[in-house]
């Protein structure tokens, strides 16, 4: 649906030229959710405005459903950009008009006859859950219905991609989970294909289907969300999963533990997760097992455990210990001898 072969954006600017965005290849599919992650400067937001041409590439292709956009004429490009939506972090509504009004304007400047207007806002409206605002104002409105009439206006010329550049960014969670559920509901309702730009993990975890970590330009890891979170390669991926999945164990714990032990973190992948393994282990073993904090995420409605242990026993036993719950699909850490 939207290949990005050697995309290249240089920036100029007083001190010299900036590589925005630095020699990406990405191939997102049809349908697909797919996240793009980075801290602010990593080229992702440069990224998503390539995608439609609102920053036109220094070199590289955009294609979008088997078309070049790069190669378009300025009318062309118009026409295209029908097809893509987008959503902002700060809606960018106006405020002079009424909810009805702003979801208009995308179809009034899609030259759509009037007579087609009504129906069509009105069942946006619908969609996004805003029937009973139409007439209200965006001062009226909380930040999240802000975002639901974006996320309406967005629609209105029923475009094949959704771009939403930190749509969630300026909510609050309980706003963000509901703004990620009409996502959701869209990309399955519609079979759109959406590309959600963010720096955090948590909303990838609960949205994408597969996810691009960007650094200084490029990407440096992708991949399916689950095998991403289950076994991240880089430094920088491994960050941002632990913004998510990871747990300090307070001080005054530490004081308490076994001299003698090791604290081990094991990470349970897929049905693992669901399995009684440490209980089988510590009935095989000779060692002893003091579980201080477990967890179990479920991402794409898979399984994926968490579990930090003191383990107490000879070099041997341990080692042993770690080999089993290697064989048996876990990852293991050892955080820290006590």
């Amino acid at each position: 649906m939207i290949q990005l072969i050697d995309l290249h954006k240089l920036y100029k600017t007083n001190k010299g030229t900036v590589v925005g965005v630095d020699h990406v290849n990405l191939h997102i599919a049809k349908g697909e959710i797919f996240g793009i992650v980075g801290y602010s400067g990593a080229g992702k937001s440069s990224v998503l405005r390539c995608i439609n041409l609102l920053e036109k590439p220094t070199s590289g292709k955009v294609l979008v459903n088997g078309v070049d956009l790069t190669a378009l004429n300025k009318n062309e490009l118009r026409v295209a950009r029908q097809k893509i939506g987008m959503i902002f972090q700060h809606f960018y509504l106006v405020g002079s008009k009424t909810v009805f009004e702003n979801v208009a304007l995308a179809l009034e400047a899609a030259d759509t006859p009037k007579s087609a207007i009504h129906g069509k806002v009105t069942d946006l409206l619908q969609l996004v859950g805003l029937g009973n605002k139409a007439d209200s104002y965006p001062a009226q409105l909380s930040g999240g219905q802000k975002q639901r009439v974006g996320i309406a206006r967005s629609l209105a010329n029923d475009p094949q991609v959704l771009l939403c550049d930190e749509a969630t960014s300026a909510l609050d969670p309980m706003t963000t989970q509901s703004i990620l559920s009409l996502l959701r509901e869209i990309n399955r309702k519609l079979g759109l294909t959406i590309v959600l730009i963010t720096h955090e993990m948590e909303v990838v975890k609960e949205l994408c289907h597969r996810v691009a970590i960007m650094q200084n330009g490029k990407v440096i890891e992708d991949g399916n969300v689950y095998e991403i979170f289950a076994n991240p390669v880089e430094p920088l991926t491994r960050e941002f999963i632990n913004s998510v999945l990871e747990f300090k164990l307070p001080a005054k714990l530490w004081e308490k533990l076994d001299p003698s032990g090791k604290v081990v973190k094991v990470l349970f992948r897929d049905d693992a997760a669901q399995q009684s393994i440490i209980s089988d282990l510590l009935k095989k073993s000779g060692i002893q097992a003091n579980i201080l904090h477990g967890k179990i995420e479920y991402i794409g409605e898979k399984p994926l455990g968490t579990f930090i242990m003191e383990v107490t026993g000879t070099d041997e036993e341990v080692d042993s210990a770690i080999r089993y719950l290697n064989d048996r699909s876990c990852i293991v850490e050892v955080v820290q001898h006590v």
